[in-house]
């Protein structure tokens, strides 16, 4: 099978994102199909702490909005926090509360492993990464190119 890459078009640049359809089929599939909704499109990425993570996918742009679905936590133990430019799920206290909105870390995260769901990674874009912050938008995002598994 092969796993999708999202481009994610930002203010700062273009950064791409393998999608591991594979390892976390309910995960991934909630996320492309969203994608493939348009409706990342014009967001803007809403919590940035550094050294831990990049925030977005909230139509509230403020944490606390979501798509009209949640998805149960799916965690694969083959995919981990442990570096830079993991893309995982953001959910509240519940842990089957995830919707919408994505982070990716900004450096080893894996005490967050068992807990939220990881379902891709960059794989291109880490000085785009580097330079986004609170308030900066996702101009356009859409499925580019497959890549083998």
């Amino acid at each position: 099978m092969n796993d999708p890459v999202v481009l994610i078009e930002t203010n700062k640049g273009t950064i791409k994102a393998q999608i591991h359809l594979t390892d976390a089929p309910i995960t991934a599939q909630n996320f492309l199909d969203l994608v493939n909704k348009g409706f990342y499109n014009g967001l803007t990425f809403h919590r940035y702490e550094p050294g831990f993570c990049l925030q977005g996918g909230c139509p509230k742009g403020t944490g606390t909005g979501g798509s009209d679905k949640n998805i149960p936590l799916e965690i694969n133990k083959k995919l981990s926090h442990k570096e830079k430019g993991v893309l995982a799920m953001a959910r509240s206290d519940d842990p089957n509360s995830a919707s919408s909105q994505f982070y990716f870390t900004l450096g080893d995260a894996n005490f967050l492993d068992g807990n939220y769901a990881v379902f891709g990674k960059l794989t291109e874009g880490m000085e785009v990464l580097d330079q986004l912050r609170k308030g900066d938008k996702m101009v356009n995002v859409k499925v580019g190119e497959s890549v083998h598994a």
